[in-house]
């Protein structure tokens, strides 16, 4: 239950200075035209066609206009500001209110956005307490506001008539939104740079805002940050998929399922047998139709590669969690409940798994892999704006609904992952999924030998990143 909204006297006089100031005829121009393009071409990438969003403080609907989504409200404090808005851009539903005090009937949104607005707000944890009325289990909240680093820039462009004065500016830091959110009950899970030049000077405009800002994010004017709710309720799945890709693995099928332990109210083993040589698909065709915890279901794979393999099974899977467990067990099966946990407990929503934590059996892992997999984690939290510490763990885990929605968009990255460890990551960051790591001991495999090949496949993941980087970084 959400607590009554108070406004105290100080911030009622906060907001009458606000509304004096929003009173006045608002001002367009080129240059508030092109900031406004400049945050929308960012927020379009955490935003689906199919969203419902609301922009609080959306002024004449210059950015809400710009923004994807189904449909598209706006609330602001300017009267005068709604009714340009109206005439500028009919098709929003723009309205006149406060955002510490807004109110929406019930009616939730998948999407709200915050652009430069907690600087002014007169009580910003109330507003961000507010905002869960009209939020519900799955909503982001997308935030941007200036960097305190541009506070003489942005000074001296007001007295230059360059931008319009906006009383009592809050200038809060990252680190301040970060902990105003989590007062107020949202939790902010991945932030980032962007805008390091505002003014439309063309050529170097462009040059500085796609390759500069993304390797210097200290020094750009905006600072993004994506939060969802703190306080979700738990969610018990009832079945949950294991998928386990196996080609060349016949000695380890049947330690398989004595080791998979109960997950949800019932397990479903998928293998799937892909381009073996031995005799791993005669010894999966042998197997029953259920064990201990459930069914198996028993796949050939059309296509090559594990990712290729995954993408099948998962398409298969009807449970409501799917999750990934490697035929050769150095991942170990007794582990799975705790992705289960990270996601019913609504702890993240895409549990990965991280093998750099823990020690590791002494012939697990060559060195030159390791190396490898410390610098694909540290690219990836740079990319993603979260922590990834290990990306080629072969277990991973995520709610199928989610997943039917990152399939539905795969081709964005491109289909060339060898293993599906990229595709899923970076598929789950475009859908705005917290990402979380769950360390696991890694074990050294006790049958065959490792199908990948390590400069081969290093070459195809590294193309993968740059692609990747085009797409999320340098756009």
């Amino acid at each position: 239950m959400h607590q009554a909204v108070t406004v105290s006297a100080a911030n009622k006089a906060h907001l009458e200075a606000l509304g004096e100031f929003y009173a006045r005829p608002p001002r367009q121009g080129r240059l508030s035209d092109h900031y406004a393009a400049l945050l929308a071409h960012r927020y379009n990438f955490l935003i689906n066609d199919a969203d419902r969003v609301l922009e609080v403080g959306c002024g004449s609907g210059n950015l809400l206009a710009r923004l994807r989504g189904r449909t598209k409200r706006g609330l602001d404090l300017s009267p005068a500001r709604i009714a340009e808005g109206r005439k500028l851009h009919p098709a929003l539903e723009l309205s006149i209110g406060e955002a510490e005090t807004c109110d929406f009937a019930g009616e939730t949104f998948d999407v709200i956005v915050l652009s430069d607005v907690l600087n002014q707000a007169a009580d910003v944890e109330l507003v961000l307490r507010q905002l869960q009325k009209c939020s519900h289990d799955q909503t982001r909240l997308l935030i941007n506001i200036h960097n305190t680093l541009w506070r003489p820039l942005l000074r001296a462009g007001r007295l230059l008539g360059l931008a319009s004065h906006v009383p009592a500016n809050n200038w809060l830091s990252r680190q301040d939104v970060v902990n105003l959110c989590h007062l107020a009950d949202w939790e902010v899970f991945k932030s980032f740079g962007q805008i390091i030049a505002p003014l439309p000077i063309g050529f170097v405009s462009r040059f500085l805002n796609r390759w500069v800002a993304p390797t210097m994010t200290w020094a750009c004017l905006s600072t993004f940050l994506v939060a969802r709710r703190a306080r979700a309720p738990r969610r018990e799945p009832g079945v949950v998929s294991v998928v386990v890709p196996a080609r060349n693995e016949a000695g380890s099928i049947a330690d398989v399922l004595t080791r998979v332990p109960r997950l949800g109210s019932e397990t479903e083993l998928i293998i799937i047998e892909g381009n073996s040589t031995d005799n791993t698909w005669e010894v999966i065709a042998a197997l029953p139709e259920r064990f201990a915890h459930g069914r198996i279901v028993k796949l050939r794979q059309t296509g090559k590669g594990k990712g290729n393999a995954v993408v099948e099974a998962f398409r298969a899977a009807t449970g409501d969690i799917v999750t990934i467990l490697d035929a050769d067990l150095t991942m170990p099966p007794e582990d799975l409940p705790k992705y289960v946990e990270v996601l019913a407990s609504r702890k993240a929503d895409f549990a990965n798994g991280v093998r750099l934590v823990y020690p590791m059996d002494e012939k697990a892992m060559q060195f030159a892999n390791l190396c490898a997999n410390k610098s694909f984690g540290l690219l990836f939290s740079w990319l993603l704006g979260q922590p990834v510490k290990d990306t080629l763990c072969g277990t991973k885990a995520m709610w199928r609904a989610d997943y039917l929605r990152l399939d539905a968009n795969r081709s964005f990255f491109g289909e060339f992952d060898p293993f599906g460890d990229f595709d899923l990551l970076f598929g789950a960051d475009k859908l705005n999924l917290k990402i979380m790591d769950i360390p696991i001991r890694y074990k050294e495999r006790f049958y065959g030998e490792t199908n990948i090949q390590r400069w081969r496949h290093g070459v195809i993941l590294l193309q993968m990143v740059l692609f990747a980087a085009r797409r999320l970084k340098f756009v």
